[in-house]
């Protein structure tokens, strides 16, 4: 019986990086699309509670999608409960423009959101992100992304054959690649763990033409990181970075220090 995959993403479904992350995987199953029909990228793992949601067919390079009218969460929530109406063997969230590494990052991804969505209901997860050579780059009309993404499409495919294959380890529920932008053929693959930062907050003051204030959030990259971390293998190697991560965030510390403070 042919394997089932959900793919999902966080720049729309109908960026390029999605339509990408479809040829990667084809072969391996039969794939369905259910994406956010706009832009989503910053929302993690929100989820709409307050308002109905609405999805429509449509198509996308001659297949057919689902664009969700919501969050990559919900995508992912739909996806399984009301249109596959099961749960699929593998879901894979990207390609994302724009890395997901650090600690900074997979908290507000939207991407990496949806893979930990699927993995809460059980099922294994990718999320694939591709590194960008400037910030603007990631909010720039990403139907037309201009990327390469055949080395992208060779990784990935790779990866989602093993673990539709063979699942993920125990207590690893997502699988999170982040590939350099100028990475080549047969590219050297580094497990990782989670940088601690990625950006250097800031918060820029202007003022509108009422002079009332308003606020950007912006920041500086932080593009080093220890040896090790999915910062130094991306931003630094060139290497690409797959980094595994659980749902559970428990702190592994001994109990008993945390005594003094109760």
């Amino acid at each position: 019986m042919s394997k089932k995959i959900l793919l999902t993403n966080d720049d729309g479904v109908y960026a390029a990086g999605i339509r990408a992350a479809y040829r990667s995987v084809s072969p391996l199953g039969d794939v369905t699309i259910s994406a956010p029909a706009i832009q989503q990228s910053g929302v993690g793992r929100s989820i709409s509670i307050f308002e109905p949601l609405r999805i429509h067919k449509t198509i996308v390079d001659g297949v057919d999608a689902y664009a969700v009218g919501g969050t990559p969460t919900d995508s992912v929530i739909l996806g399984i409960f009301a249109i596959l109406k099961q749960k699929p063997d593998l879901i894979v969230s990207g390609f994302n423009i724009g890395e997901n590494i650090s600690t900074d990052t997979v908290t507000t991804s939207g991407t990496v959101g949806a893979a930990l969505e699927g993995a809460s209901h059980g099922i294994p997860a990718i999320a694939v992100s591709i590194q960008v050579t400037e910030e603007g780059l990631k909010f720039d009309d990403l139907r037309h992304h201009e990327d390469d993404f055949d080395v992208a499409i060779k990784v990935v495919r790779k990866i989602a054959d093993k673990v539709l294959r063979y699942g993920l380890p125990e207590n690893v529920d997502v699988l999170n690649v982040n590939i350099p932008h100028d990475v080549e053929n047969d590219p050297e693959i580094e497990f990782t763990r989670l940088s601690r930062k990625l950006f250097m907050t800031d918060v820029e003051e202007r003022y509108d033409p009422r002079g009332r204030p308003y606020y950007w959030i912006a920041g500086d990259l932080v593009a080093v990181g220890d040896e090790g971390t999915d910062v130094h293998a991306v931003a630094q190697k060139g290497n690409v970075s797959v980094t595994p991560l659980s749902l559970d965030s428990t702190a592994r510390v001994d109990f008993s220090e945390l005594e003094k403070l109760i």
